[in-house]
């Protein structure tokens, strides 16, 4: 399995010629590679996650293309004129899904708070194949899982780094990197990818930068 890192919290996994694409937003160029896409996961309903254009070309390339989300999401897009033709199929913490040949389990269930003043939406973190763990804009732990690979969220409205050490420490994954970066300029990247590393390393694990169109095989 490749996992293809894009800006900010996209990304691209490809398997058996297939991929899937998650969090596909406004903070992200779209990719050129979006044929045989399968599925595509939005995590939450804040625009810098999906976009109605991305989401609509990348259907237009790849007609057969799925999108599952959350019910903030569905609302959002049925609210939006722009989105007009796109179906979303609604998932929730808890769930297992397939879509050949990626198994989907979801986890968590609400976006982390940014201030007491505003909604807090729904999110879903997402583990593909039992190998990928994506938790949106959440410390969501997915329980009782040895996650080989994490996307760890360094830079946010949301993010205390010291609250982002606890989560990369919690799920003690075997490999992280960091995602939803376009926050921070380039030396508050440098001050996360230390932090995040040491948290890594405290359980044996290895902390990898991935820029704009890197991967990594799993």
């Amino acid at each position: 399995m490749r996992v293809i890192k894009h800006e900010h919290a996209a990304l691209t996994v490809e398997e058996q010629g297939k991929r899937l694409m998650i969090d596909i937003g406004g903070f992200t160029v779209l990719p050129e590679q979006i044929a045989h896409v399968v599925a595509i996961v939005v995590t939450h309903e804040h625009p810098d996650h999906w976009t109605p254009e991305h989401l609509l070309r990348i259907q237009e390339v790849s007609p057969g293309a799925r999108i599952f989300a959350p019910q903030g999401v569905a609302n959002a897009i049925a609210q939006n004129p722009a989105a007009d033709g796109i179906e979303v199929t609604v998932v929730s913490p808890g769930e297992e899904l397939y879509v050949e040949p990626f198994t989907l389990r979801f986890f968590g269930g609400k976006h982390a708070v940014i201030h007491e003043s505003m909604p807090v939406v729904d999110n879903v973190g997402v583990l593909v194949n039992e190998t990928l763990y994506h938790p949106g804009d959440s410390y969501a732990v997915p329980e009782g899982v040895d996650v080989p690979l994490l996307a760890a969220p360094i830079g946010a409205p949301w993010l205390k780094i010291g609250e982002a050490m606890d989560f990369v420490l919690a799920v003690a994954p075997k490999t992280a990197f960091p995602i939803h970066e376009m926050t921070l300029s380039h030396l508050g990247q440098q001050m996360g990818h230390g932090r995040l590393a040491w948290a890594t390393e405290q359980g044996s694990g290895t902390f990898v930068v991935l820029e704009p169109g890197e991967h990594l095989d799993t």
